[in-house]
C-alpha cells in the first residue's frame, strides 16, 4: 500500500505472485501431512478474513469434493458467488445430490451471522416454493447458535413430513469431517486450494488467495 492506496497489479503481476507462492507449498515428496488440528488452524485463520463471506462455502464444497464416492454423494454445480437462489433455482448455497440422480436431497446454506428463526422459514418456503425433495437443510455458521433458534429448527421436522433443519459451526464441521476421513485430510486442503485459487478475483480477491498460500507454506515449513 502506497500513501494509503492499494497497490494495483497487472494480471502477469498477480500470477507471477501467486506462483512463486505456490513453488513453496507441498515442496517435499512423501512429507507428512499436515495434522487435522494443524490443517484447521490453517482454514480457521483464513476462514476469519474480514469480507470472505466465499470461503466458508468453498470449504464445505471441498469436504464434499474429496469424500463423495465415500458418501455416495455428489455436489451439484456452484452457482455464482451473488446470485440469488429464485434466479437460480437452487434451495441453499450447496446442493448435494445422491451419486447417479439428479434430485437435491441436503442443501447447505453458509451464514457469516448469526442464524435467526426468519431464516429457517425461509429456508422451508423456498423448498416448498420450488417443489425439492429436500431431506436435511443445513446452515453453516461463523457465529454461535442460540438455543431457542435450534429448537426451533428441531421443531420443523414433524411438521414438515420429514425436513431436518440443522444449525452447525463451520469448522466444527469440517473438524469432524476431517477426524472422520482422516486419510483425506491432505486431499481436503489440496482440494480447497484448487477452489480458492480457481475462484474470480471479485469472488476471491488475489489478497486471499494469496493470505492462503502464505499460511499453507508457513504450516508446512514449520513441520
Amino acid at each position: 500500500m502506497k500513501n494509503g492506496t492499494a497497490i494495483q497489479f497487472s494480471e502477469t503481476e498477480r500470477h507471477e505472485r501467486l506462483r512463486i507462492l505456490l513453488t513453496g507449498v507441498d515442496r517435499i515428496p512423501n512429507a507428512l501431512p499436515l495434522s487435522v488440528e494443524d490443517t484447521l488452524n490453517v482454514i480457521g485463520i483464513h476462514l476469519d478474513c474480514k469480507h470472505a463471506e466465499r470461503l466458508p462455502e468453498l470449504a464445505v464444497i471441498a469436504v464434499f469434493m474429496v469424500a463423495k464416492t465415500r458418501l455416495g454423494e455428489r455436489v451439484l454445480n456452484l452457482t455464482a458467488h451473488n446470485a440469488a437462489d429464485e434466479q437460480t433455482g437452487a434451495v441453499g448455497d450447496i446442493q448435494i445430490t445422491v451419486l447417479g440422480e439428479d434430485k437435491v436431497v441436503t442443501s447447505y446454506e453458509m451464514k457469516n451471522k448469526a442464524v435467526q428463526r426468519g431464516d429457517i422459514d425461509r429456508a422451508l418456503q423456498k423448498i416448498v416454493a420450488q417443489g425439492k425433495h429436500v431431506q436435511n437443510y443445513i446452515f453453516i455458521s461463523t457465529e454461535p447458535v442460540a438455543d431457542d433458534v435450534r429448537e426451533y429448527g428441531r421443531s420443523k421436522y414433524d411438521e414438515t413430513g420429514g425436513v431436518e433443519i440443522a444449525i452447525l459451526d463451520c469448522v466444527g464441521f469440517i473438524r469432524h469431517f476431517l477426524h472422520l476421513f482422516h486419510r483425506l485430510r491432505k486431499d481436503f486442503l489440496d482440494q480447497y486450494q484448487v477452489l480458492v485459487l480457481r475462484e474470480a478475483d471479485s469472488a476471491v480477491s488475489q489478497a486471499f488467495k494469496e493470505a492462503f498460500l502464505a499460511l499453507r507454506r508457513a504450516a508446512e515449513s514449520a513441520d
